[in-house]
């Protein structure tokens, strides 16, 4: 189950020197998902939500310009959306209308901004996750959700994504990862 990949998940934060945060947030790829866990003691959790995304229709990837979703552990780094109504369309992280007027806008309502914390594998150079500008973030059209259809990004709906956003600080924890939630690794 999960158990195997919280090993690997641990394993990574040791080995780049990273504290676990009280929330863990684990997206997989395969699965379209991303699972909500709260930690309980050490590394022991509680999942306490499963919201539907959608990740890169390009696959997988590390690369700058490649428009994947980039793997590993990452953490929220910058959220931006406080207090706004649902419906706001943001380009380069600025409120310029609203979904009623643009219904297939590319980043709506919310924007968590994910940095990553792999020296070499998403952190640093052409693979800099946060320098690619990777979000989680919400859309205009929502019929995508559940399958990949991003350029990069993990997005949401509306009706996930607020709550969310409210719900998790920033610092914390994500391991962006290609396998499937009931699967090992």
């Amino acid at each position: 189950m999960i158990h195997n990949l919280l090993q690997t998940i641990r394993e990574r934060c040791e080995q780049n020197k990273i504290s676990l945060t009280p929330v863990l947030l684990i997206a997989s790829v395969a699965d379209q998902r991303l699972i909500v866990l709260h930690k309980k003691i050490e590394w022991s959790f509680s999942e306490e939500q499963k919201i539907i995304i959608s990740t890169s229709r390009f696959g997988v990837g590390q690369q700058s310009g490649s428009e994947k979703t980039p793997l590993g552990l990452h953490r929220i780094a910058e959220k931006f959306g406080d207090d706004l109504p649902a419906g706001m369309v943001f380009k380069g992280r600025k409120v310029i209308g609203t979904v009623e007027n643009e219904p297939n806008a590319a980043i709506a309502h919310r924007i968590l901004w994910l940095e990553g914390l792999e020296p070499g594998l998403n952190r640093g150079g052409e693979v800099d996750t946060y320098a690619r500008y990777v979000y989680i973030h919400g859309v205009g059209n929502e019929s995508t959700l559940g399958k990949p259809a991003s350029r990069g990004c993990l997005h949401m709906s509306a009706s996930d994504l607020i709550p969310f956003y409210n719900q998790i600080p920033i610092g914390t924890l994500i391991w962006v990862t290609k396998s499937r939630l009931d699967q090992t690794n």
